[in-house]
């Protein structure tokens, strides 16, 4: 018994890439119609209509790949560290009329608020 198979398959034409430059830069001409131009290479306008998208994503995609400079490390002089050189600590107490003013180095803060935990008990 002969059994004969059936392709669901649709066969998809390829079009020669010249072709296909020559039918986008028609399309590109001032006062053509995509439709016109199409029917006259004996295509279907939806399909020049996909090739002008895909085209014009490859332009962006290029253009942007083109404008974007690869990233480079660009060392910066920076000025010298002020880390070490912090502002003294002012401590104004009043009681009554009487004022005691206390101005304490920055970079022994740990030893000032010791100093200040004791005297307030």
């Amino acid at each position: 018994m002969d059994t004969m198979e059936h392709s669901t398959r649709k066969k998809v034409r390829q079009h020669p890439p010249a072709l296909r430059q020559q039918v986008l830069a028609e399309c590109e001409q001032p006062g053509a119609s995509v439709a016109s131009v199409a029917q006259s290479h004996g295509l279907n306008a939806n399909m020049v209509h996909a090739w002008r998208r895909q085209e014009r994503v490859a332009a962006a995609a290029q253009d942007a790949n083109a404008a974007t400079p690869a990233p480079q490390f660009i060392a910066l002089p920076l000025p010298p560290s002020t880390a070490g050189a912090l502002p003294d600590i002012r401590i104004e107490l009043r009681r009554g009329a009487t004022t005691v003013s206390i101005i304490w180095p920055g970079q022994a803060a740990s030893e000032c608020g010791a100093w200040l935990r004791e005297w307030l008990r």
